[in-house]
């Protein structure tokens, strides 16, 4: 069953906005809020948590890779991080998936995770638990910031392999006033 099995056709064309920065500023509250500090938590840099935030926030936010897929920026700031702060064990392995790999989701880091070995595979799973701990905290962000845009917001990133199925219908149910 898909979420648009009752979907109704109705006019010749279907045009559709990625308002995720585009249209409405929603990158900004889940980068400060939610990637970011899921990165922080994950990798153990409370230590340097200012410093590293904002260069977080300048690769995904205030540069030109501003929108850059998620693992990528990740691998950014974790390859500035070990250069900087903290040696991060298997970031050469995560650059190299995130440069390479056909597609950047969930899914393939899972299954990238799942055929690498050593430092490889810790760092690939970290990744992973990264992206997941990500999604339940932008699902968990408060309703005030969905209200602030107007209710017009709510990320759908099913094709990208960023956000389940079970996600979504939480995510549906929760925000529905605002729809």
């Amino acid at each position: 069953m898909s979420i648009f099995d009752g979907f109704e056709r109705k006019h010749e064309y279907l045009i559709c906005v990625d308002s995720d920065g585009c249209v409405m500023d929603t990158m900004n509250c889940k980068h400060f809020h939610c990637f970011g500090p899921c990165m922080v938590a994950e990798w153990g840099l409370e230590e340097w948590k200012e410093e590293i935030l904002d260069r977080w926030n300048v690769i995904n936010l205030f540069s030109m890779t501003r929108g850059i897929n998620r693992f990528k920026g990740l691998a950014m700031a974790l390859k500035e991080i070990d250069g900087k702060y903290k040696k991060i064990a298997g970031v050469d392995a995560l650059a190299q998936w995130a440069d390479t790999a056909p597609a950047l989701s969930n899914d393939a880091v899972s299954k990238a995770a799942e055929a690498a070995q050593g430092d490889a595979k810790l760092v690939l799973q970290k990744a992973l638990s990264w992206s997941k701990a990500v999604n339940a905290a932008i699902v968990e962000l408060p309703e005030a910031m969905f209200d602030a845009a107007g209710g017009a917001y709510m990320k759908i990133s099913i094709g990208k392999g960023n956000l389940t199925m079970d996600e979504l219908i939480y995510m549906i149910n929760r925000y529905k006033p605002f729809f």
